[in-house]
């Protein structure tokens, strides 16, 4: 049985620094002001010999109503009902607040397990607000410092009897699976051929899905979820962190990123606004498949130009998806207009998917996922070295290379260096003489001849050296022969 651990409090008590110190790694946004965190982000923590799920949550407020406020505090409280434990967190040099007695009765309604736990508790300018925590009625509070790792070994101690108590009432209720298995059974099924192989666990398709604000894409992962995971709303903005949620889509197993949106460069001044736009162009570079979000209204915006082009220079396979196209009325011209606009602005992408979705309705969704196993099958395409080099052959007759200054340029043979996105390499004379039309024309055939539209291909031309061993001897061994000369005389 995995153990879920839910972290609960108030706005900047200290949960994401907590979430970082038990995940080992500075997964979550971490700043000074209040409300960074507003989604769920979830972990596996390691205390100890204890393995669990740790849970990140928004600051409760006191909201209830459709504000921002009110839907981060209900997404906070599925994150109490989903979880086994919850740890409370309460700053410890702020003292318990009103919000905080409010927060500690709804806790002790909801949750059958909760730990209350002090933050902050460093030197003794906390004491007091320690002291103030045995009034929560929720019992002793355990002292903590998350920014410098004191007291995780109390929180050890609280944690371990309520996993094994887990443990054991998860074996009570698990169905019976041994099965005695005679002599004679055991030689009947030794060597069988119609056994069923044994299932292993398949790697995750690793997909971020990116854009500018409020293209819709936590509402467009919520839809393919088929649950409200996210937090979503009517202002730009919302998501801070890159998000990464685990599900089966249609038989894939996927992990996708819900980013942060990317402005212009020039208006992001916050050093928030900054690091949740680090922190999606890094879930960009660990991305197998990178979605381009683009909006209906107003598509191929200069912004989403640079995230596509941003893309394709960290080698990643990319699927163009036009979101809000139920709110469109003249679908076809449309539709006319967007590929017209993708081949003229984004030629290094050209073939790439390009699918209309519906993140509200959920229409395009099975054409978006087909795109994004199309995409990434051909970023892993290998072709075989005897036909790259009979192709090449054929390039060659139909164009053969340039001779700049008058040197000829020799290409001796090719082969393809790896994947993922796929890489060639050229053996050639005089690489640094090569002009960049040439390649780009060499690259512009491997598209088209095998299959391989949209996805970025690196091209790497190399010279082999010259394989004479007396070449350049003689010019040294006349200056050696000038040089001893001279001393003679």
């Amino acid at each position: 049985m995995s153990l879920t651990l839910a972290i609960v409090g108030r706005p900047n008590v200290g949960k994401s620094t907590l979430f970082n110190r038990l995940v080992g790694k500075r997964l979550a946004l971490v700043d000074d002001q209040p409300g960074v965190t507003r989604d769920l982000r979830e972990g596996q923590a390691r205390l100890g010999d204890l393995r669990f799920t740790v849970i990140d949550t928004a600051g409760l407020e006191n909201a209830t109503d459709d504000s921002l406020p009110g839907r981060m505090r209900r997404l906070t409280e599925r994150a109490v009902d989903m979880a086994d434990i919850c740890l409370f967190l309460i700053d410890a040099r702020a003292g318990v607040t009103p919000n905080d007695e409010i927060f500690a009765d709804i806790l002790r309604r909801r949750s059958a397990h909760v730990i209350l736990a002090a933050n902050k508790a460093e030197g003794a300018a906390a004491d007091a607000g320690v002291l103030e925590a045995y009034g929560l009625g929720l019992g002793e509070p355990i002292r903590l410092s998350a920014e410098h790792g004191e007291g995780m070994n109390d929180l050890y101690t609280r944690l371990m009897p309520l996993a094994d108590a887990m443990e054991e009432a998860a074996e009570d209720v698990a169905p019976e699976t041994d099965v005695d298995i005679s002599e004679d059974d055991e030689e009947d099924t030794e060597g069988r051929a119609d056994e069923p192989p044994a299932i292993t666990a398949e790697k995750p398709l690793q997909v971020a899905v990116v854009g500018r604000p409020n293209a819709g894409k936590s509402t467009l992962i919520n839809k393919i979820l088929g649950e409200e995971r996210l937090l979503t709303g009517p202002e730009a903005g919302i998501t801070r962190d890159a998000i990464s949620l685990q599900i089966d889509w249609d038989g894939t197993p996927m992990r996708i990123f819900d980013t942060a949106g990317m402005r212009k460069k020039a208006k992001v001044q916050e050093k928030l606004e900054k690091l949740s736009v680090s922190d999606g162009l890094r879930a960009v570079k660990f991305a197998e498949v990178v979605v381009v979000l683009l909006d209906a209204a107003i598509p191929f915006e200069q912004q989403d130009l640079r995230i596509a082009d941003l893309a394709e220079r960290e080698g990643r396979a990319v699927v163009i998806a036009v979101n809000k196209w139920d709110v469109e009325e003249n679908k076809q011209d449309k539709l006319r207009e967007l590929k017209e606009s993708f081949e003229r602005l984004l030629p290094q992408l050209r073939g790439a998917p390009l699918v209309t979705v519906s993140a509200k309705t959920g229409r395009g969704l099975d054409r978006l996922h087909d795109a994004i196993l199309r995409a990434h099958a051909v970023w892993n395409r290998r072709v075989p070295t005897a036909a790259l080099n009979r192709w090449l052959i054929g390039m060659l007759e139909q164009h053969p290379p340039p001779a700049p200054q008058g040197k000829r340029i020799k290409l001796r043979y090719m082969t393809q260096a790896k994947t993922r996105p796929p890489g060639f390499v050229v053996m050639c004379s005089h690489p640094d003489k090569m002009p960049e039309s040439y390649s780009r024309y060499l690259v512009n055939g491997l598209r088209q001849d095998f299959d391989m539209p949209g996805t970025p291909i690196r091209l790497t031309l190399r010279g082999q050296g010259d394989k004479n061993p007396y070449k350049g001897r003689r010019k040294k061994n006349a200056g050696a022969l000038t040089k001893h000369l001279k001393a003679r005389s």
